[in-house]
């Protein structure tokens, strides 16, 4: 299958320890021709970690993608009827984020799912 044209979300979510696992996965995904969407949660943005901080983060996602991230409603709202994505990957998806997902919990901006 040819990933060439496709577009993909690519979210992240605050499990800082597996971000060097993750960035393999979207450069491949690149390579492979997919237009990568790159969406992060607030805690990506904004938390430094020993395993890098935010920002840096931040800076390698878009460069690797070539696209600025998306990181609040009102960015991702294009994503909705106007830029529809073909696919959305979440990884690393932290526990929290999957049961605000899994019980359409929209309790804060930093992370967002329409049914």
């Amino acid at each position: 299958m040819s990933l060439q044209g496709k577009r993909i979300g690519f979210g992240l979510t605050g499990s800082h320890c597996t971000y060097d696992a993750v960035f393999p996965e979207i450069i491949r995904l690149v390579e492979e021709g997919a237009e990568v969407i790159p969406v992060v949660t607030y805690t990506v943005k904004n938390t430094d970690t020993r395993f890098g901080n935010g920002e840096d983060w931040i800076e390698r996602i878009e460069q690797v993608t070539g696209r600025k991230v998306i990181s609040s409603i009102v960015d991702a709202e294009p994503l909705g009827p106007k830029l529809p994505l073909d696919c959305m990957v979440i990884a690393p998806l932290t526990g929290n984020s999957m049961s605000k997902m899994a019980n359409a919990l929209t309790d804060s901006y930093e992370f967002y799912v329409t049914p």
